[in-house]
């Protein structure tokens, strides 16, 4: 398996304070001050490639993009290995997929900026099908993979969120996304209710989504979900939807 890693520096114009306009007289006034900064952003990731990959022929390869959870965040890609797709690939040399799995150093969020450096990198790189970009992750990154593609609709084709949850004020956005999610009836770390909701409110926008719950399971959906064989057919079925282009 491919290990890669990535550092970009946004190219933002370094400029100081803005002077002037404050009122400098006795007593307590409303202020305001602005500046452009740089911000260097990198990672790391591990990246399979298909049997029979060419990066120079003719084929364009769908990808898949998996976020891990909350407990694989940090340096050590290794850990990234754990669930998901990243434990399976390695025994699956005719997975269909690209498949792109960004390891957050914070086990709290994912870096929408430089999750989209990445994704960019890859489309530069790889012969990538555009259209037929996939999302998908585990409880943290379950949520960020309704979170990053409520941010950046355009760049996906589908997203499959496991035991993740969303605020429901950006369900809207994911309207054009057909969106398959899993949970577990009895996850006791990220209430099903909030999943449920985030469906349901999609679905009240006109998309498509919907939702598989594992009765007997709790938070470890993960297993079942990515066992799931109908998931990677539907997954190759999705093509972006034109209003997002």
């Amino acid at each position: 398996m491919l290990k890669q890693s990535l550092l970009v520096g946004l190219s933002a114009v370094l400029a100081g304070c803005v002077h002037g306009g404050w009122t400098l007289s006795e007593g307590q006034h409303p202020q305001a001050y602005q500046a452009k900064v740089t911000r260097v952003v990198g990672g790391k990731f591990l990246l399979f490639l298909p049997a029979g990959f060419q990066a120079h022929g003719k084929t364009r390869y769908p990808l898949l993009i998996f976020l891990h959870g909350s407990g694989e965040a940090g340096d050590d890609l290794e850990k990234v290995k754990v669930h998901g797709p990243p434990e399976f690939v390695g025994s699956r040399p005719d997975f269909p997929f690209v498949v792109a799995s960004p390891q957050s150093p914070s086990d709290r969020d994912f870096d929408p900026v430089a999750l989209n450096l990445m994704l960019d990198e890859l489309l530069a790189r790889l012969p990538i099908d555009k259209d037929r970009v996939y999302l998908t992750g585990l409880s943290l990154g379950g949520m960020w993979s309704y979170g990053w593609a409520s941010l950046n609709p355009e760049r996906f084709a589908a997203i499959a969120p496991v035991c993740g949850s969303w605020k429901t004020a950006d369900a809207c956005k994911l309207k054009n996304v057909p969106v398959w999610a899993f949970h577990g009836a009895k996850d006791d770390a990220v209430p099903i209710a909030d999943d449920e909701a985030m469906i349901a409110a999609i679905k009240a926008c006109g998309g498509n989504a919907k939702l598989s719950v594992y009765p007997d399971v709790g938070h470890n959906v993960w297993d079942p979900a990515y066992a799931e064989p109908q998931l990677y057919d539907w997954l190759l079925n999705q093509h972006r939807h034109a209003a997002t282009k």
